[in-house]
C-alpha cells in the first residue's frame, strides 16, 4: 500500500492527538483520529478516558456533515464490538465516510480485523500500516497484553558512571538531579502501576506516587512482599490501597493488611518467593497495560533473570563512587561474555546534567 504525504501528514497528527491520553486511557489503548476532506481537516479527536466516546466520535461530532466521502485517519482499528461504547466502526459508516485509514490493526481478539472488515463491508475503502511503528510503540502495553497476557514491563534503574546504583551503607539519595527525578516521574504517570520491592520498601520508604508533574490518575502501587514484612508505618502503605504480591500463609498479617484496606494476592513459587511471571499474568487479568518498576538490585536481577522485563530506563549521573559500593542488578557472576545479557539502545539522551538510556533486552542464543 502506498500513502501520500497528505497521508502521512494526517496520520502522524492523528498520533499526536493519541498522546494526549497517554496517562489516562488505562485499560484502553491511546488512541487519535483526524477527519479530512477536500485537503482540509474537519474534525479532530482522541480517547481520554476508559467509558467515555472513543477518539472516532470525537472526530465525528467535530466534522459533522463534513465528515460525509471524507477520510478518517486512526491509528488504531476502528472497534467493531460493543464494550462500554458502542463500535466506531458503525458510527464511521453512519457518518458516511469514504475511506478509512489504520496504522494497525486492534490486536484485540475482540476486533483484529473486524473494524476494518466490517467498513469494507458497507463500501467503504480501507488501508492499514501506516505509521504503524509508530502506533505500536504508542499502544506498546496494551499490545502486550493483548497478544501475551501480560504487561510491558519497564524497569527503572539510577546509578553512577561506573554502574553504582547505593553507596555499600545503602546511601543514594540523590545519584541524579533533579531533572532526572522529574522525568522519571513522567515515565511513573504514563504507567498502569508502579511495583517495587520490600527491600526498597525498608531502605527508603518510598511513596511510589507521581508528584513531579501533572496527574489526573495515580498508578496502582505494587509490593512485591514475599514474607509480609512490610512495617505497617510504610508510607507506601498510606494514601490509596496497594496491591501487595506475597507467599506468606500468616492469616494474621494478611487480615491486618486487608482491613486497611489492602489487596493481597498470593503467586509463591516452589522456593517460597513471589513467582514473578504468575503475578504479570495476574497483573495483566487486571488489565494491566504497562508496569514501571522502581526497585533494588536484588528484584531487579530477579525480574532481569526470569525474563519479566521488556525495557530499561536507565539514568546515569556523572560521578563515580568506586567498587565499594551497590550495583543495579543482582546478576550471576560470568566466566563467558556468551552468557552476558545483549541490549537494543533506542534511545540515548541528555536529561539535565544525567544521561538517560532507553534499552531493551535481546533474544538470547
Amino acid at each position: 500500500m502506498t500513502f501520500s504525504a497528505a497521508d502521512h501528514a494526517a496520520m502522524a497528527r492523528a498520533l499526536q492527538l493519541a498522546a494526549r491520553g497517554l496517562d489516562t486511557t488505562s485499560p484502553n489503548p491511546r488512541v487519535g483520529c483526524v477527519i479530512v476532506r477536500d485537503g482540509l481537516t474537519v474534525g479532530e479527536g482522541w480517547h481520554a478516558r476508559a467509558g467515555e466516546a472513543h477518539a472516532e466520535v470525537h472526530a465525528l461530532r467535530q466534522a459533522g456533515a463534513a465528515a460525509h466521502g471524507a477520510t478518517a485517519y486512526v491509528t488504531l482499528e476502528p472497534c467493531s464490538h460493543f464494550g462500554r461504547t458502542p463500535p466506531c466502526a458503525d458510527a464511521l459508516i453512519e457518518a458516511g465516510v469514504a475511506r478509512v485509514v489504520a496504522a494497525m490493526e486492534d490486536p484485540n481478539p475482540l476486533v483484529a480485523g473486524r473494524g476494518l472488515a466490517r467498513l469494507r463491508a458497507s463500501g467503504i475503502a480501507t488501508a492499514h500500516g501506516l505509521l504503524a511503528d509508530a502506533a505500536h510503540e504508542l499502544n506498546i502495553g496494551f499490545v502486550s497484553r493483548m497478544t501475551r497476557g501480560r504487561p510491558w514491563v519497564r524497569l527503572k534503574v539510577a546509578g553512577t558512571l561506573d554502574g553504582k546504583s547505593a553507596l555499600d551503607n545503602g546511601v543514594s539519595q540523590w545519584i541524579t538531579g533533579p531533572a532526572a527525578r522529574r522525568d522519571g516521574h513522567r515515565w511513573r504517570a504514563r504507567a498502569c502501576a508502579v511495583l517495587t520491592g520490600i527491600g526498597t520498601v525498608r531502605e527508603d520508604d518510598p511513596l511510589l506516587s507521581v508528584r513531579d508533574v501533572p496527574c489526573t490518575r495515580q498508578p496502582l502501587r505494587i509490593l512485591v512482599d514475599a514474607r509480609l514484612e512490610v512495617s505497617a508505618q510504610a508510607r507506601i502503605l498510606q494514601g490509596e490501597p496497594i496491591l501487595i504480591a506475597t507467599a506468606s500463609t500468616d492469616e494474621t498479617r494478611i487480615d491486618a493488611l486487608r482491613a486497611a484496606g489492602h489487596e493481597l494476592v498470593r503467586v509463591p513459587n516452589v522456593a517460597g518467593k513471589v513467582d514473578l511471571g504468575a503475578l504479570l499474568r495476574v497483573l495483566g487479568e487486571r488489565g494491566l497495560n504497562e508496569v514501571h518498576v522502581e526497585a533494588g538490585f536484588k528484584l531487579n536481577g530477579s525480574l532481569m533473570r526470569e525474563g519479566c522485563v521488556d525495557e530499561l530506563l536507565i539514568y546515569l549521573a556523572p560521578m563515580l563512587v568506586g567498587d565499594a559500593a551497590q550495583g543495579l542488578f543482582n546478576l550471576p557472576a560470568l566466566t563467558r561474555l556468551e552468557g552476558a545479557t545483549r541490549l537494543d539502545i533506542r534511545d540515548l539522551r541528555r536529561i539535565g546534567a544525567d544521561l538517560r538510556l532507553i534499552a531493551r533486552p535481546l533474544p538470547k542464543g
